[in-house]
């Protein structure tokens, strides 16, 4: 990695981004759970996630008028819309399509990350990182092939799906940019104020639906799962590039689907499990090269 990117070689960063990603992977199974429409899920994960967020803000912050200022600059106003539209493509997507095929949509985000950081960062991931991307979406590629319970059935739904994961990741790795870039933007007060804004929307459009489901799973993605998960990955993204957050975010791609098998018996093949297994090895070895190199 050259240029600004030789700044992302943070041990630290690392633990973070793999942190957030773990706490993660329960996400797509707890919605599931819910049983909820499209419009309640986003109504409740995000005024859970935004009032959480926001309240720590509130209660952790030493100058609420230089952050809301932050917040109503461009880079302010980018991140909140990502989260905004991040949470809207999700939810569509889990609520319309397999899961499998939403997630393997959202796992271009390590290129979307890169192609983002080198146009607007000038940082050039390096040929280990593209290798490890290239082997990651090799896995979930062998992962989410074949059919039926071996992969993902390729109709409408599934296309539809991958559409929205493919938005989701572009979402993300936006975020993950403009937050490295831009290092006065309070993280939780910007991700905050986009989760509300699309929870209040939800809620005001949905509000016959808000209930005709079970709340509880909802309630602890809202409150916990996204919140923590979510800053950790931000914070993460100062420390290292966002292509390096993002491969580790893809570690929901290959759990996410194992934690719905367990919830609602959605099995996963063989296909699955070799292709996760190559995404987790590729991503474990890329992990103690970029650990050896930040210890030297």
């Amino acid at each position: 990695m050259s240029g600004a990117g030789a700044r992302g070689t943070g041990l630290g960063g690392l633990w973070l981004a793999l942190a957030g990603a773990l706490i993660l992977t329960p996400d797509a199974m707890l919605m599931r759970l819910s049983g909820l429409e499209t419009g309640a899920m986003l109504g409740w994960r995000g005024l859970c996630m935004g009032s959480v967020l926001v309240l720590f803000w509130g209660f952790s912050t030493g100058d609420r008028r230089g952050d809301l200022a932050a917040l109503r600059s461009a880079p302010g106003l980018g991140i909140a819309a990502c989260q905004f539209f991040n949470s809207l493509f999700f939810c569509l997507g889990i609520a319309l399509a397999p899961v499998a095929a939403v997630l393997l949509g959202v796992a271009v985000v390590p290129v979307w990350a890169a192609l983002l950081g080198w146009l607007l960062l000038g940082e050039r991931a390096g040929l280990r990182t593209w290798a490890t991307i290239a082997a990651v979406l090799l896995g979930i590629g062998i992962a989410m092939s074949g059919h039926g319970g071996d992969g993902i059935s390729w109709d409408a739904r599934a296309g539809l799906g991958i559409g929205l994961g493919l938005l989701v990741a572009l979402m993300l790795a936006l975020n993950f940019v403009i937050l490295r870039k831009h290092h006065h933007v309070p993280i939780p007060l910007a991700i905050g104020a986009g989760a509300l804004v699309a929870g209040v929307g939800a809620t005001t459009f949905f509000s016959g639906a808000m209930w005709a489901g079970t709340v509880w799973p909802m309630l602890l993605t809202g409150a916990v799962v996204l919140p923590a998960s979510f800053m950790l990955l931000s914070q993460a993204s100062r420390q290292v590039s966002a292509a390096v957050v993002s491969l580790l975010l893809l570690l929901e791609t290959v759990l996410g689907p194992l934690w719905v098998w367990l919830a609602v018996g959605e099995a996963p093949g063989a296909r699955m499990l070799w292709g996760g297994a190559l995404v987790v090895g590729a991503l474990a070895l890329f992990l103690l090269h970029r650990a050896r190199r930040a210890r030297r």
